[in-house]
């Protein structure tokens, strides 16, 4: 498990009860930890930039595992760099609730907690938005993102430690491809695991959903290689797990199950 110790757990929760952002509900200035003193587990997850597939993958394990962690009584939090319209289409699209996320639009809690910008190499005469594009695109192919080719690969190769994604009677919309069906899958590779070509196709769909309202997803492409955070603590405040990400791809220690560390 990537746990921080307990020493530095004060400090980080000291951090998020002190922070206030933009709730995305109501478009309000509220503290983000606002009505989270009476649970048995805090969720909080610092998110990069709203368009980054990395979150929606996220909010999509959220919304799959809902059940399980409602039964656990976990409440979750989440920042992530954007403004209200960024918030509003993102929760759309994957059902994360809106009262539960905020938006940091300059990324200044990232920085407080001395999260990884990711790769932020100088390029004479290109301009911010530019130099962040091109170490993107760089880091998309694994510099200074350690891990991510092997996680692409494993998203067409398939993964027998991951469960099923796609129920054989759901069909996939809202990708390039024709509709595809579950059963497609089952018919490539077997069930009850990680199909070859599975996580890759609802990759696609997040890809296919963020290209197409960019200007909402990402209004400052500033900080398209910052990266985030997901830190997990008890009733007393007191930090029983942390995952700080080290690159695209990379927002969970065990990305064929990125929630298992709450039922550990």
């Amino acid at each position: 498990m990537n746990t921080q110790t307990s020493s530095l757990s004060p400090d980080i929760y000291s951090i998020l009860s002190q922070t206030q952002r933009l709730r995305v509900s109501d478009g309000e200035i509220k503290p983000v930890l606002d009505g989270c003193s009476h649970t048995s587990k805090l969720l909080v997850l610092i998110w990069s930039q709203l368009g980054d597939f990395d979150n929606l993958e996220y909010a999509w394990w959220l919304r799959k595992e809902k059940e399980q962690i409602q039964a656990r009584g976990i409440t979750i939090r989440a920042i992530g760099i954007g403004d209200r319209n960024s918030g509003i289409k993102f929760c759309e699209y994957t059902g994360f609730p809106q009262e539960w996320l905020f938006v940091d639009a300059k990324a200044q809690i990232h920085s407080l907690l001395g999260l990884y910008r990711g790769l932020s190499l100088q390029f004479p005469l290109l301009s911010t938005s530019q130099k962040a594009w091109l170490n993107l695109m760089l880091m998309c192919a694994g510099i200074g993102s350690p891990g991510t080719l092997k996680e692409v690969f494993r998203g067409y190769k398939g993964d027998k430690k991951a469960p099923q994604l796609i129920a054989d009677d759901e069909v996939v919309r809202g990708t390039p491809l024709p509709p595809i069906k579950g059963a497609f899958f089952k018919a490539a590779g077997g069930k009850s695991f990680q199909r070859p070509f599975e996580l890759a196709t609802l990759r696609l769909r997040n890809m296919t959903e963020v290209l197409s309202n960019w200007k909402i997803y990402v209004p400052d492409s500033s900080y398209l290689t910052q990266r985030g955070a997901t830190f997990l603590f008890d009733s007393q405040g007191q930090l029983i797990y942390s995952h700080r990400d080290r690159g695209i791809l990379g927002f969970a220690e065990n990305m064929s199950n990125p929630l298992s560390f709450l039922y550990e």
